[in-house]
């Protein structure tokens, strides 16, 4: 994979270290707006990234051959289609576009030219979440699963004192449902498939949520999925079946010991190696899919981000918060 990355947020700054350890990747250009290009350089020459630019166009000729979007989210959909439309493959960063309408428009594009478009949800790649797939049968019919992140956000503050970040903006798609609950909704729906119905209960702020509680109706289950960045507090998921519980212990984007305990006494545990950055799991499938032109693969799990994406978009219109990439 010859990856080009746009941005050069916390994301990125977290992620670059790990893209460059993985075999068959090479990092090979990275495109900046023209405030953060002196940023930019410093991180390409750091990471020894051959190309730099404020320039889409010379960015989208440079030697790549797949586009890594890390952008605030009100941007995802415009730079996954600039790029698609060049004949580039596209890893977006969650959530993968602001609305159902748009992640439909570009899986359209994406289907039409025949390239392959991943939403970067660690999620569904960790080694404990194929672990809690593998055990899923064994604790019977499902009554009760849950997941829950809260995060207390350092913008929390800036936001109370008035300053608006994009994390916490409704004008560029923010607030825990995006940021956060993303991630506990892709935990249940990646087992479960899509809800028969959603409702989400929003603590708002200035037309934003600043945390909630997402309930997601199956036919003979509930599931719930709450977020804070607002407030401290756990980080968990938990499974309850007929014949016992699954628990994980950690976010859902990073995941940690996985637990097994069974009615009948049986316990079994799992952990993953922690000195592997979750990134590398994602990205080792989009190579993998890639270099076998896996397509299948690649469109069902755009299908996912589809369902997630639908399940967000009528959740929080239903709970009256309004992008400006609705209107």
């Amino acid at each position: 994979m010859k990856l080009g990355i746009i941005g050069t947020g916390t994301i990125v700054t977290e992620f670059l270290p790990h893209l460059k350890t993985i075999d068959k990747l090479s990092v090979n250009a990275l495109l900046s707006t023209t405030r953060s290009l002196p940023k930019a350089k410093e991180m390409a020459e750091q990471y020894e990234i051959p190309f730099v630019t404020d320039d889409f166009e010379a960015f989208a000729k440079a030697d790549i051959d797949t586009v890594y979007v890390a952008v605030p989210n009100h941007l995802h959909y415009s730079y996954s289609l600039k790029a698609l439309e060049n004949g580039l493959n596209v890893v977006v960063e969650k959530p993968i576009t602001s609305s159902l309408k748009e992640v439909r428009e570009l899986q359209k594009t994406a289907l039409e030219k025949g390239l392959f478009l991943f939403e970067a949800i660690s999620t569904l790649y960790l080694e404990g979440y194929q672990k809690i797939r593998e055990w899923l049968p064994e604790i019977g019919e499902i009554k009760i699963a849950q997941s829950q992140y809260s995060q207390y956000s350092r913008r929390y503050d800036a936001f109370r004192q008035g300053e608006i970040l994009p994390a916490f903006d409704p004008n560029k798609s923010g607030g825990a449902l995006m940021d956060l609950n993303v991630y506990n909704i892709f935990y249940i729906l990646g087992l479960f498939g899509k809800p028969v119905s959603q409702k989400y209960f929003a603590n708002m702020e200035r037309g934003i949520d600043t945390s909630g509680i997402l309930v997601l109706q199956y036919p003979d289950f509930q599931a719930l999925c709450v977020a804070a960045k607002d407030s401290r507090g756990m980080r968990q998921g938990m499974i309850q079946g007929t014949k016992g519980v699954i628990s994980s212990y950690g976010s859902a984007n990073v995941g940690g010991k996985i637990v097994l305990d069974l009615n009948d006494g049986t316990t079994r545990e799992f952990e993953s190696d922690p000195s592997v950055n979750r990134v590398v799991y994602e990205f080792r499938e989009f190579i993998r899919a890639i270099e076998e032109d896996d397509k299948d693969f690649c469109y069902g799990m755009l299908e996912t981000s589809i369902a997630v994406s639908e399940v967000m978009t009528s959740a929080r219109k239903d709970a009256g918060i309004i992008f400006a990439a609705d209107k």
